[in-house]
């Protein structure tokens, strides 16, 4: 039976009337979105420099600076950390420490011809382990086992024989190999939790050992002492140029920003919100670049933006973790101009005081004097030395 046929006139123009509501909602949102969309784009025009393939730009590496403006000098430790957001603690900012590690990493700028380029003496308590006959996959597997035992990252590699390549030792490529000859293990000295114990130093030498002569193999391990020393000064430099650099937009006589205005604007300025509720915008091998927050505590959760409103956000530059932080800093601010005049925001420190375009240079010229520190240390941002000790 035609369910139509026993409805009233009236039913049949409420379904027609909702139908035609529902229509004219969904064109609306559709409107609004190509607006935001053409606005951005407009805005757009500018050029950018590619960060990644500019290889006669300024061979400047980037370190990480924390959200604060307006300071004078890098060397005022105490006003430049007093609105921070620290990821470690806060501490001064030495950029030219006497006991800072000198070590070989090298910057992501280019692809290593060795997975060995990846890690260093300097970063790493790194252990050899020789043997004249293929070890069994058996007795590596046990070695896997215990990658998670010592506090810090640990990485295997292996080199099947002296003519063939070094690789890293996972479980997959375990199982497929006739065995390595030779093994180099890699203990990671520090991370933003701090530097490695003397007893899990102490551990993992005496797993090295004990594993050497099960097969009857040779081990060489580094003095544990000197080593632990040598993690202790290169935690405190990293704590000295662990800091971030952020731009915050405030809304006007305290007014407030749409939360889909915002979701809008930034996905069409290239920044997709993550599960955590923050948007990150990446670059085209998927890592971040930088990220877009909330001013005020609550995140920006997808089924929340609809309903959100919010006196403010917040541009972060995690610049340990990003190559080339200058450029970025100003790809960042670009966006951050965009954003201001797009909802009608100002730009401000951490203390609400409006941001000048010199008090940008100055956070700019802090991030460049803090790159430079790290640069002379060998720790480059954005390398996987870098990423691995900001973690």
């Amino acid at each position: 039976m035609d369910i139509f046929t026993n409805m009233s006139d009236l039913q049949l123009s409420l379904i027609i009337i909702g139908a035609i509501i529902i229509a004219g909602v969904a064109i609306f949102n559709w409107i609004q979105q190509q607006r935001y969309q053409r606005r951005v784009q407009a805005a757009f025009e500018y050029k950018h420099d590619d960060v990644l393939l500019d290889a006669d730009s300024d061979d400047s590496i980037s370190e990480r600076i924390e959200p604060v403006f307006n300071k004078s000098s890098l060397h005022e430790s105490d006003a430049y950390h007093s609105h921070a957001q620290d990821i470690r603690k806060n501490a001064p900012i030495s950029p030219t420490p006497s006991t800072a590690p000198s070590n070989t990493a090298t910057s992501n700028s280019a692809m290593p011809t060795s997975v060995l380029l990846d890690y260093d003496n300097a970063t790493n308590y790194i252990v050899n382990i020789r043997s004249d006959s293929p070890i069994a996959n058996t007795y590596i597997a046990k070695l896997l086992q215990r990658k998670f035992d010592f506090g810090k990252t640990v990485a295997w590699l292996g080199q099947r024989n002296s003519d063939e390549p070094w690789e890293e030792i996972t479980n997959e490529a375990n199982i497929e190999s006739d065995g390595y000859r030779h093994i180099k293990g890699c203990l990671q000295l520090a991370d933003r939790a701090g530097a490695i114990s003397e007893v899990n130093l102490s551990k993992f030498r005496d797993l090295v050992e004990e594993f050497a002569s099960q097969i009857q193999a040779t081990a060489e391990c580094p003095d544990i002492v000197s080593t632990h020393e040598k993690a202790v000064t290169l935690d405190k430099f990293c704590v000295d140029v662990d800091v971030m650099i952020g731009i915050n937009i405030i809304s006007k006589d305290d007014g407030a920003f749409v939360g889909t205005k915002i979701r809008a604007l930034a996905e069409a300025s290239g920044f997709k919100l993550d599960a955590d509720g923050v948007f990150k915008y990446r670059d085209d091998n998927n890592h971040v670049l930088f990220t877009l927050s909330n001013y005020e505590s609550s995140p920006f959760l997808p089924e929340n933006m609809r309903s959100l409103n919010t006196h403010g956000v917040t541009f972060l530059l995690d610049v340990p973790r990003v190559a080339h932080g200058e450029r970025i800093f100003d790809q960042m601010t670009h966006l951050a101009k965009i954003f201001s005049n797009t909802l009608g925001g100002i730009i401000v420190d951490d203390n609400r005081v409006p941001l000048s375009e010199s008090g940008l240079q100055r956070s700019k010229q802090q991030l460049i004097d803090i790159q430079s520190a790290m640069k002379r240390n060998h720790i480059h941002a954005g390398s996987a030395s870098a990423l691995r000790l900001f973690v």
